[in-house]
């Protein structure tokens, strides 16, 4: 789960990392009189949607008076906003975050993440703030300093010191970056986030550094422990079957590609969509049902695949062990006859009650094709769809 940069700045302020004065707005009333009440002579009008690069976009701009704030708000809200992340569609533009303009002196980067080789948090900074991180990455990899934090003891002074040294914070500011990248930590962790990026935090002429952006990912897994978290939530932001999928607990991404998925597992579903690949077909989805998928479950995700309209085939790909191949053939079955299915269905299963779900798939009087592998399975749907 995703929020906005002013939500993330709400959380920040929390957990005492300090962020530029701020407000929303939702039209641009709003965005003018957010102006007029933060004072000042220079405003910076940024666009709110879930996806990096938006500067570089046009969805961020200084404001010197007011009324150059109600045009940019004018012409930001309701436009589509594209960015290397959105992809050529862009986003829409619903909310605006009117903030102060900040006396920048110099930009810094700071991220955390899972490290899911050492299995533990990994602080990232860089002198080389505002730029996209993968670009410094690819180019000078030797300017981003990481630091591997212990869950027990957190951040420690002496690494978050270190870690404001590697990257050139000036020593008067030291004690404060300290403190600032140990509050990062804690926002991170205590929230159960999976990612959190800075950037830039700044460095102002006063020596007083500030996260200027805020980038918070959540593990979905954990939101059961943040009610608050959840409330954040801005489903404008997000893929519509992807909401539809998320009410039926269904794990469900969608793609670029015409074959879309069913599959129970999310190894076996990244390892279905690369023997689609593999053979020259292209997944139209993630989908991953569950070990416990009941048939209402798959119908209903049978529904949710073929919302997309580029979907010309369907591969079912089944390893019956908590959850039996006769239930997932049953769901099958009531999922082709609701939505009354006009594209190739493949399916291949195997485990528990495996012959008895065959059997299920050969009474119901579909059009279903069986395999027995995936290999084979990904060759039959591509080959369906190449004849279709």
């Amino acid at each position: 789960m995703k929020i906005h940069e002013y939500q993330g700045k709400d959380i920040l302020k929390t957990f005492n990392v300090p962020v530029p004065r701020g407000r929303v707005a939702f039209s641009v009333e709003e965005a003018v009189q957010a102006a007029e009440a933060l004072g000042g002579t220079v405003w910076v009008v940024k666009a709110q949607i879930h996806a990096g690069g938006r500067g570089k976009g046009g969805g961020v701009k200084l404001a010197h008076s007011p009324e150059e704030v109600r045009s940019l708000a004018q012409s930001m809200l309701g436009m589509q906003l594209v960015t290397r992340q959105t992809g050529p569609e862009g986003q829409k533009v619903r909310r605006l975050w009117i903030e102060e303009a900040a006396d920048i002196k110099k930009e810094f980067y700071a991220g955390i993440v899972i490290d899911r080789n050492t299995q533990t948090p990994c602080l990232m900074v860089s002198s080389e703030g505002g730029m996209e991180i993968e670009e410094v990455a690819a180019e000078t990899p030797e300017k981003i300093h990481k630091v591997w934090i212990d869950p027990i003891l957190g951040l420690t002074q002496a690494q978050a010191v270190g870690a404001a040294q590697a990257i050139g914070v000036p020593d008067a500011s030291l004690a404060q970056a300290a403190q600032t990248l140990q509050g990062l930590f804690r926002a991170f962790w205590e929230t159960d986030a999976s990612l959190l990026e800075i950037n830039p935090l700044i460095l102002e002429g006063s020596g007083t550094l500030k996260a200027l952006d805020a980038k918070f990912n959540f593990d979905s897994n954990a939101l059961f422990r943040h009610a608050d978290i959840v409330a954040l939530r801005d489903t404008d932001e997000e893929n519509p079957a992807e909401i539809e999928a998320s009410k039926f607990d269904l794990s469900y991404i969608a793609l670029d590609g015409n074959i879309g998925c069913l599959v129970n597992g999310a190894g076996l579903a990244m390892a279905t969509m690369d023997t689609i690949k593999l053979f020259g077909g292209s997944p139209a989805n993630f989908l991953d049902v569950g070990g416990s998928a009941t048939a209402q479950k798959v119908a209903a995700a049978f529904k949710i695949m073929l919302s997309n309209k580029q979907v010309q085939g369907i591969l079912v790909n089944i390893f019956g062990g908590i959850m039996s191949c006769d239930t997932i053939a049953e769901g099958v079955i009531a999922g082709a006859r609701e939505v009354e299915l006009s594209v190739p269905l493949v399916v291949r299963m195997k485990g528990s009650n495996e012959d008895r779900g065959k059997q299920l798939l050969k009474e119901s009087g579909l059009p279903i094709i069986s395999a027995n592998n995936m290999g084979e399975a990904a060759q039959k749907i591509i080959e369906a769809i190449t004849l279709k």
